[in-house]
């Protein structure tokens, strides 16, 4: 559940703030912020899905249920773009569980107003458009990361990804986070963690980790973080620290 914040600062999210201020205003007076405490479920598989979120600094992960109780992240959302829009196209129904892994503050807005918007308004559905495009490809590459490339190496992914999208060198992320993320056994990422401490990329304190060496890690992540960064660079209006 999420709980309505004091104050409204939608423009942290990167594609609210790639809006001119005419286009932003179609949304604006529908736009709530709302705080989002880690470990939240905001939808499960099949749940009907009433809201767009515009994450600012939190971070949500679609995670998919196996019937044997197994489970791996699908995908992430974080300052750069949205959820709860494209998978719900048609049916309405979320097709996975959207969990907050990195707490923080989301704009939101209903996704009925969200459509209508998307449909008097050109400039911004083009850009929701392009931010489809820019998911399917991450989702493309992960998919091929996750068959082929070493879990240290999507260690490192996710551990910059997520530096990538708060902008702190201390990430709350815990061994258990990241073994639901990689969708291994937690004594594998704690054997992980614990050869990149010894290595002097990274510290390990109580309910997080702290990036010593960033240039280091991104010599051990594969080509993957690159790519999508540089998809999501060509494609939406990112930082230019992003390409």
């Amino acid at each position: 559940m999420a709980f309505s914040a004091l104050t409204a600062d939608h423009r942290r999210n990167w594609l609210l703030a790639a809006l001119e201020p005419e286009d932003l205003a179609y949304l604006e007076p529908n736009l709530e912020v709302v705080i989002l405490p880690k470990g939240t479920i905001l939808y499960e598989p099949g749940d009907r899905i009433r809201y767009t979120y515009f994450p600012h600094d939190s971070i949500v992960g679609l995670i998919n249920i196996l019937e044997e109780g197994q489970f791996v992240e699908v995908a992430s959302f974080g300052r750069e773009g949205l959820f709860g829009l494209i998978s719900a196209i048609v049916s309405r129904e979320a097709f996975g569980r959207y969990k907050v892994q990195v707490p923080g503050t989301a704009s939101r807005i209903a996704i009925d107003r969200m459509q209508e918007v998307m449909r008097a308004c050109p400039k911004i559905q083009r850009l929701v458009l392009s931010y489809s495009e820019a998911l399917l490809a991450q989702t493309f590459q992960t998919v091929s990361c996750n068959a082929i490339h070493t879990v240290e190496a999507r260690c490192c992914n996710w551990i910059l990804s997520t530096r990538d999208r708060i902008d702190e060198d201390l990430l709350p992320l815990t061994h258990a986070d990241l073994a639901e993320l990689l969708g291994v056994q937690r004594s594998t990422v704690s054997t992980i963690l614990r050869t990149f401490q010894t290595q002097g990329l990274i510290t390990q304190q109580r309910g997080g980790i702290v990036i010593a060496d960033r240039p280091g890690l991104q010599d051990l992540a594969c080509e993957c973080y690159g790519k999508i960064r540089q998809t999501f660079a060509r494609l939406l209006p990112v930082p230019s620290s992003w390409t």
